[in-house]
C-alpha cells in the first residue's frame, strides 16, 4: 500500500529553526511531528514523548527522515524552549483555519486560563487567553498575558490573529471594554459581552432600562424572551433571557454598534438547595433572545470543552515546564491535539481516544488528518 505524508508536515514545513547549524543532529520538522503525535497519543511531558517515539520509531520512519534516530527528551525540550511562540502559532493557525474553513465558523468564545504548574520562584503561572470555536470544538489561537498585566490588553492581540468576519464573539466581563467591542465590529464580527461591576455606568444604565421596560410591561419597547431548562447530575436549572432591541440610554453611543441589552435570570436547585442569579449582557447583533441565550450558554463550552480537558485529560496544571517559551509552545500542542481528537467521529471520550491513538497507528493517522477516516489526505 502506498503511503503519503501526513498533513502535519505541510503546516510546519516553513517554521524557522532556532538552533545553530552545528547542533542540528535532528531535523526540526521531525521533532515537531514527534511532539504532536506524542501528545495526541497520551504523552503529557517531554520524557513521555521520547518513550512514545522510541516505541513507534518504525512507524515514524515511514514519513520522517530521522537521520540520527529519535531525539532525546532533552533535545525536544531545548527545541521547544527556543521556538518563537508567535511563529509556531502561525503554523498552528494555518492548520486550524483549514479545518474551520471546511466546517464553517459561527461563534468564537474567548477566555483565559493559568498554567499553574508553570510557576517558578521568580514568575507566577503562565496565563493564556484562548479562542475556541464553540460549534466546531477547535482551538483557534492563544496569547500569553504579560506578568504585570491582565487579560484586557491580550484580547485585542488575540483578535488580531483571528478572522472573526461573520462570527459571534463572546467574552466574559473582563473583556467588556469599549475598545474590544469596537475592534470586533471593525473586523466584521459581532459581540456578546457580559456586563458586571467593572463597567458600573453601563451596568446601571442596563438595569435602569430593563427595570423601566418591565414596570411598563414593555409598552412601546422592542423586546424578546426565551427560557432554557436543564436537568441532570442532581441539578435543575431554569434560565430566563430577556432582551431589549435598539434601546436608548445615555452611554449607548460609546459602544460600537450596540443593538441589544439583556439579562439572564437563573434559578437553580442543586442537591435540594435553591439559588438564583441575575446576569447582564450587551450585543451588537440584532437577533432574538433565543440566539443570545444559546450564545451565552455555548460560551461556557470553552470551559467544558477546552479548559476542563486540558486540566483533567491532558494534566496541564500538573505540568512543570517553567520555561516561558517551552510552556507556551507545549500548551499550543495540547490545544492542537485536543482539537484534532475532537474532530474524529469515534464515540469515545478524549482520554480513550488518546489511548487508542497510542495503541493503533492507523487511528493516529486518522486523527492527524482531522477526523478523515477515508485514508485520503
Amino acid at each position: 500500500m502506498s503511503y503519503q505524508p501526513l498533513n502535519v508536515k505541510t503546516y510546519f514545513r516553513k517554521l524557522k529553526d532556532p538552533r545553530i547549524n552545528r547542533r542540528k543532529r535532528h531535523l526540526l520538522l521531525d521533532i515537531i511531528v514527534i511532539a504532536i503525535c506524542g501528545v495526541v497519543s497520551g504523552c503529557d511531558d517531554w520524557q513521555q514523548i521520547e518513550v512514545f517515539a522510541c516505541a513507534r520509531q518504525d512507524w515514524l520512519k515511514r514519513f520522517l527522515r530521522l537521520p540520527n534516530g529519535i531525539p532525546s527528551h532533552d533535545t525536544i525540550e531545548r527545541v521547544f524552549d527556543r521556538l518563537d511562540p508567535q511563529r509556531f502559532q502561525a503554523c498552528f493557525r494555518a492548520w486550524m483555519k483549514a479545518l474551520h474553513d471546511a466546517l464553517g465558523l459561527s461563534q468564537i468564545a474567548i477566555d483565559g486560563k493559568t498554567l499553574r504548574g508553570s510557576a517558578s520562584g521568580e514568575l507566577g503561572g503562565l496565563h493564556l487567553v484562548s479562542a475556541w470555536a464553540t460549534a466546531n470544538s477547535l482551538s483557534l489561537g492563544q496569547v500569553a498575558v504579560d506578568q504585570k498585566s491582565n487579560e484586557i490588553p491580550a484580547i485585542p492581540e488575540l483578535l488580531a490573529l483571528l478572522d472573526v468576519k461573520g462570527a459571534l464573539v463572546t467574552i466574559d466581563a473582563m473583556g467588556c471594554q469599549k475598545e474590544i467591542a469596537a475592534e470586533i465590529v471593525a473586523r466584521g464580527g459581532d459581540y456578546v459581552l457580559t456586563v458586571k461591576e467593572n463597567q458600573p455606568t453601563l451596568l446601571a444604565d442596563i438595569q435602569a432600562c430593563l427595570e423601566k421596560a418591565l414596570d411598563s410591561d414593555f409598552a412601546g419597547v422592542k423586546h424578546d424572551e426565551f427560557v432554557m431548562e436543564d436537568r441532570g447530575h442532581g441539578r435543575e436549572e431554569r434560565r430566563s433571557y430577556t432582551i431589549l432591541i435598539d434601546p436608548e440610554f445615555a452611554t449607548k453611543e460609546a459602544w460600537a454598534n450596540l443593538r441589544v441589552i439583556g439579562m439572564c435570570h437563573s434559578e437553580c436547585i442543586r442537591d435540594g438547595k435553591p439559588s438564583s442569579e441575575v446576569r447582564y449582557f450587551i450585543g451588537s447583533r440584532k437577533a432574538n433572545a433565543k440566539v443570545y441565550g444559546k450564545a451565552l450558554r455555548n460560551h461556557w463550552g470553552i470551559e467544558n470543552g477546552l479548559h476542563w480537558h486540558l486540566d483533567v485529560t491532558f494534566a496541564e496544571d500538573k505540568n512543570r515546564v517553567s520555561n516561558r517559551h517551552g510552556a507556551e509552545n507545549l500548551a499550543l500542542v495540547r490545544r492542537l491535539a485536543l482539537s484534532l481528537l475532537k474532530q474524529h467521529p469515534e464515540k469515545r471520550s478524549i482520554a480513550c481516544k488518546r489511548v487508542h491513538a497510542a495503541l493503533d497507528p492507523a487511528f493516529l493517522e486518522e486523527v492527524l488528518r482531522g477526523g478523515d477516516t477515508s485514508g485520503k489526505l
